[in-house]
């Protein structure tokens, strides 16, 4: 392929990607340090010294205890945002910057380039001091904790010994795990996004192949092209669409293409572009040829490929067993490079060790690459936001109204809130299920409550608990607890949400396996107002307090009563401990035939 083709490439109209904002320009505020200090590589060998270039952003607090470390993707460097009008825009300049989610009025943030990469940190294009040129294919193979003991070893060359957080999607998530696994003395947050504690075996697959293309250039030359005047670039541009396509979803490149699938864009190239998606990923592939370098590209995916923490003894659960940080994980529902279940195996070791953890499943459409793109902004972005003003001690975590007792009453309140309260005694573990915005956990935790953690559906309302400072779990409850262990919590709360729920049988042992004792509300349908409203006016029964829907509006599948729940409680041999009977129009506790007379049912039970 002739070398024009891969030269003075403009952004074309509809070929916009996450690598738009991406050049070749020097990075004119880049930093550099060297750490004479030998680095003992983690599968053998070493490196007498490494080079590390780095850039920051904000101010370093007197307390020095602001800064947040951001580890980028296999693509990715040093430069994530722009530091003036005048400088190139960064790689997520949507989130990083004065009042942005990673806001730079407030913290100091730290982005290196990785150890293996090309952009100058010490990578396969540095001189090998023993020989004097490129190191090329005798670069060493580097893992993801060799490039974690570079970052730590330049966070105490900056005189930081704690940082607020360390961020990283995609390779960077396993950096971000890493950190969080066995550097969690120096921080307080780990935040992780689109990201696994090991490579499915279909990904592997991706990165073989696209190894093997640039490893069969003719102009490989064994490594050690950086004299011969053209470099694998045939290779590292399949390698590069490959890449493309699993990073976008089906969803997305049917949006992107499939409209003008028979028009491909024109360009100077010698790869197939008969359809408009070949003429992207043609695009696309020699544009990253300008700026990457083909053996960093081996290195660095090489050392994503070997990342298996899981792979000790005892498998995921040990190996975040050390931790003592909080974890914020968030997966991309359309992304099948690094699909959701793969995060929910990290939350899942993280929970079998009662370490704090959030987690979110963000629907959309984008792929992979949605957590560096702006449509879902308004979801991870904010998460990532709240997060991090809870670290950094932001965040006021009660809700409005003050005290326990003004709160419980507060109009709008869940009126059963109060009293579940007070069911528990401070210190008592507690599990949330459809937790909502959290009004329940916030009372728990001003009560002293320290173990609370939120089970919720409803992604705004996740980001509402984790505004408040609160721990919660993304996850339908029909699907189970699995996460959860026998007896992990004192008490497990389902709070006016039995009536919404399919699987009732199955959530119920369910909650008797994970916690030693289970409170329940529910509205009692067997209301004397609504039955009167069926019996003498025809019409679906509807109230001015708990059940005040419409028959089309309402959440409420099924329509059970008080005597209902006894019922199932004596022919399943489920202990009742205590019965709580309300009618929460008149704000009074009912004695007299509660079946008839009560609005709202509270129960503690156990198995």
């Amino acid at each position: 392929m002739a070398e024009r083709s891969f030269k003075n490439f403009e952004d074309i109209e509809g070929f916009e990607s996450t690598d738009s904002n991406r050049s070749t320009a020097p990075l004119k505020y880049a930093q550099t340090i060297t750490i004479d200090q030998p680095l003992e590589l983690e599968l053998g060998g070493h490196l007498s010294g490494v080079t590390v270039v780095y850039e920051t952003y904000g101010e370093l607090n007197s307390a020095r205890d602001n800064a947040i470390l951001i580890c980028h993707a296999l693509s990715g460097d040093s430069h994530v945002a722009s530091h003036d009008e005048q400088d190139d825009q960064g790689w997520w300049e949507i989130a990083v910057g004065p009042g942005k989610v990673v806001d730079t009025d407030k913290y100091f943030v730290i982005c290196p380039n990785l150890l293996g990469g090309c952009r100058g940190t010490t990578g396969p294009n540095s001189d090998n001091p023993a020989t004097g040129r490129p190191y090329g294919r005798d670069f060493p193979t580097v893992t993801v904790a060799d490039m974690t003991e570079v970052q730590r070893r330049l966070v105490e060359h900056l005189g930081i010994d704690k940082l607020l957080a360390v961020i990283g999607g995609s390779m960077g998530g396993h950096l971000a795990l890493h950190w969080g696994a066995v550097h969690s003395d120096m921080t307080c947050g780990a935040i992780v996004a689109a990201s696994s504690a090991r490579l499915s075996s279909q990904a592997l697959a991706f990165d073989v192949v696209g190894r093997n293309a640039i490893l069969l250039d003719p102009n490989f030359c064994d490594g050690q092209y950086y004299d011969e005047g053209c470099g694998p670039n045939v290779g590292l541009a399949m390698a590069r669409m490959l890449g493309h396509i699993t990073y976008l979803s089906r969803e997305a490149m049917s949006d992107k293409f499939e409209s003008d699938r028979n028009h491909p864009r024109e360009l100077s190239t010698e790869f197939e572009k008969k359809f408009s998606v070949g003429s992207y990923l043609a695009y696309q592939g020699q544009k990253f040829v300008e700026r990457f370098d083909a053996n960093s590209y081996i290195s660095l995916s090489m050392a994503m490929d070997l990342f298996d923490p899981g792979s000790v003894d005892g498998g995921l659960t040990e190996a975040f067993r050390p931790s003592r940080c909080r974890w914020l994980i968030m997966s991309f529902s359309s992304d099948w490079l690094f699909p959701p279940d793969q995060s929910q195996d990290v939350v899942d070791a993280l929970l079998a060790t009662d370490k704090s953890v959030t987690y979110c499943n963000v629907t959309t459409k984008c792929g992979h690459d949605a957590f560096l793109m702006e449509p879902d902004l308004p979801q991870y972005g904010e998460l990532i936001r709240a997060f991090l003003d809870n670290l950094d001690g932001e965040v006021v975590r009660t809700v409005p109204g003050g005290s326990i007792e003004a709160i419980a009453g507060g109009e709008g309140s869940r009126p059963d809130c109060g009293l579940i309260v007070e069911l528990s005694e401070p210190g008592h573990s507690i599990l949330d299920l459809g937790c909502g915005d959290g009004e329940l956990l916030s009372l728990l935790k001003q009560r002293g409550h320290e173990r609370l953690t939120g089970v919720e559906l409803d992604e705004g309302a996740i980001l509402s608990c984790v505004r408040r400072g609160l721990d919660v779990i993304h996850a339908d409850l029909n699907d189970g607890l699995a996460s959860f262990g026998d007896g992990q919590f004192d008490f497990v709360v389902l709070s006016q949400t039995l009536q919404a729920i399919k699987d009732v049988e199955g959530v119920l042992c369910n909650m008797m396996r994970v916690g030693r004792r289970c409170i329940v509300t529910f509205p009692n349908f067997a209301y004397r107002k609504l039955r009167q409203m069926l019996h003498e006016h025809g019409r679906a029964p509807e109230a001015r307090g708990l059940l005040r829907y419409k028959w089309y509006n309402t959440p409420n599948i099924r329509f059970l009563t008080i005597a209902d729940f006894e019922d199932y409680c004596k022919d399943r041999h489920i202990s009742i401990h205590h019965r709580l009977m309300l009618d929460t129009e008149a704000d009074v506790e009912v004695q007299d035939d509660p079946n008839l007379n009560a609005d709202l049912a509270i129960f503690v039970i156990s198995r």
